[in-house]
């Protein structure tokens, strides 16, 4: 099984629309991307300042399952037209389970 976690902090002209909108896009992936296993995603609770503001974590069977998802066009089209413009920061980690 292969993980992979990605988080993002929304610049500060985000609005909420903006950001409700990323989720329910990304939330679409799993039913048109065959080797997504597991799909999490969720905004930040608020408890701890400095934190990250949404959070994805996804597995995959394998390395190359997780590059179909990665390369996929409609995941690049989500990143490219909802995510990376209202993007402050971002940070991943991909690893085996």
């Amino acid at each position: 099984m292969f993980r992979h976690v990605v988080l993002f902090t929304w610049t500060q002209e985000a609005t909420d629309e903006q950001r409700a909108r990323v989720a329910a896009e990304l939330d679409k992936l799993p039913g048109a991307i065959a080797e997504i296993r597991s799909y999490i995603l969720g905004t930040d609770a608020g408890v701890n300042p400095g934190n990250h503001q949404f959070a994805v974590v996804a597995d995959f069977d394998s390395v190359d399952d997780y590059l179909v998802y990665r390369d996929h066009p409609l995941h690049q089209a989500v990143i490219a037209e909802h995510i990376k413009p209202i993007l402050a920061s971002r940070a991943a980690i991909q690893f085996e389970l």
